[in-house]
């Protein structure tokens, strides 16, 4: 199961301030232990939503939307994430547990999401016929008379 640890925007990272040196340290070690467990798939940092765009879908318009930057609302808003992939939603919550608080302020926020597993399309329903086809011919070969089989073993 994967899992999005989401870093939720906070006052701070909307205005750029970088992580102190021992946030930077603690987040390091934190993704190196996810990396040793074998779990983590990525894990980013992103800029301010003043150098970001938003693109809206309107339901009755022929075109999206575009709006330039900053956005309000700073708890609607993600200043980074971490990916991972674990075996239950427990182990995920666990190491969710375990980040550091992102901001380093004691105002950090993480949410925790699983995300949809990956869609594998359905087989060409005349490829799963030739299929069975095949199989049922190969059990058929199977079943056949012992001579024939000492024949094809010698094959």
């Amino acid at each position: 199961m994967r899992y999005m640890l989401i870093v939720k925007a906070n006052k701070h990272s909307e205005a750029g301030v970088k992580p102190s040196l021992e946030l930077v340290e603690a987040m390091e070690a934190f993704n190196e232990s996810l990396a040793t467990a074998g779990i983590l798939l990525a894990a980013e940092g992103l800029q301010p939503s003043s150098s970001g765009l938003r693109i809206s879908f309107p339901a009755r318009a022929s075109k999206p939307k575009v709006a330039v930057g900053p956005f309000d609302g700073e708890q609607d808003l993600i200043a980074g994430f971490t990916l991972i992939e674990v075996k239950s939603e427990e182990e995920a919550i666990r190491w969710a547990m375990r980040m550091p608080d992102p901001h380093g302020y004691g105002e950090g926020e993480i949410e925790l999401r699983r995300l949809f597993d990956p869609v594998k399309p359905d087989k060409d329903p005349q490829r799963s016929v030739i299929e069975a086809d095949l199989q049922e011919q190969i059990d058929m070969l199977k079943k056949s008379s012992p001579i024939e089989a000492n024949w094809r073993n010698k094959i």
